[in-house]
């Protein structure tokens, strides 16, 4: 209880009382939404075409699942895609600053990106769990990204998951721990649905340490060293991966906390740039090179 209040207090502390407003969103109003299940989830919901709840920046109240596409400017796009699945402990998704304000980040390196309203587990009222419904949705996602890849120009081999806190949770239940098994469904459903490579930005405890490390996709995690949730989950995995000999890439940024997103709100340099670093690594491993993404090649120390 503690750690799940820690998760919501972290990201809603940022928002300024007076600027809280409050929006209905019809589902289906919005062009650019792709509806991941067009008649909605598999399973019985009486609230399933209730609409979504947006209030200030934040949104809830989610039903029907949905990606939200920004694509990279044709002049540099270079064929790679991030779904973004934005935190906000499971009870509301902070969707510009862990959602679209990451997107165009990303855009600016040449990725396309896909950005998951996903269903809350632990906002008042729900009935839907984090393992089965939450999970899902990232799941259906990189099916999704992967079976429509042509249409969104993105190579399906180079389909990046990233994740912000409580949506790090689902990086990791997807990327580094079994899938349930297969119980039918459409074409979509057939498709693989673990990403090529993971992003996790001071993802929570659920889901690590990992149970399917061996073999997982290369990863880059970022974390502050003040962050009591979240620090520790990332260095876990950090050494869990490592061990299973998965390409791994660990940033802890020093007198940080929890939910620095993409560096809107601070001074510090180093969090201005940590971007910087995650395109350095997709770089470095081939994500934004056209027909890449292999194991980049060691480096060696020459005396």
């Amino acid at each position: 209880m503690k750690r799940s209040l820690f998760l919501a207090g972290a990201v809603l502390a940022c928002t300024p009382v007076s600027a809280q407003t409050t929006t209905v969103a019809t589902p289906g109003t919005d062009p650019t939404a792709i509806q991941l299940w067009p008649n909605g989830p598999p399973g019985a919901d009486p609230n399933r075409d209730a609409p979504e709840i947006v209030e200030n920046s934040y949104i809830h109240g989610i039903h029907r699942p949905s990606l939200t596409v920004f694509r990279a400017d044709p002049a540099h796009a270079n064929g790679a895609a991030m779904i973004v699945v934005p935190g906000g402990g499971h009870r509301i998704l902070v969707w510009v600053n862990e959602g679209v304000m990451p997107a165009r980040t990303l855009n600016r390196f040449g990725v396309t990106v896909f950005v998951l309203k996903y269903r809350l587990s632990r906002e008042a009222g729900s009935t839907f769990q984090i393992e089965r419904d939450a999970a899902a949705d990232a799941r259906r996602a990189v099916r999704f990204v992967r079976a429509h890849a042509a249409e969104y120009g993105v190579d399906p081999h180079r389909i990046g998951l990233m994740g912000f806190s409580a949506g790090g949770e689902l990086v990791s239940l997807v990327a580094d721990n079994p899938a349930p098994a297969a119980t039918g469904g459409d074409v979509v459903d057939r498709v693989d649905a673990r990403p090529d490579f993971q992003v996790l930005i001071y993802p929570g405890p659920l889901g690590i340490p990992a149970h399917a490390a061996t073999g997982a996709p290369p990863a880059f995690l970022a974390a502050g060293t003040l962050d009591q949730c979240c620090a520790e989950p990332s260095i876990t995995l950090y050494q869990q991966l490592r061990a299973a000999h998965v390409p791994v890439e660990l940033h802890l940024f020093a007198d940080t906390d929890h939910g620095f997103n993409v560096a809107m709100h601070s001074e510090r340099v180093s969090l201005q740039h940590w971007p910087d670093r995650l395109a350095d690594w997709l770089g470095d491993s081939g994500w934004l090179v056209p027909g890449g993404g292999h194991r980049a090649t060691p480096s060696s120390t020459t005396r």
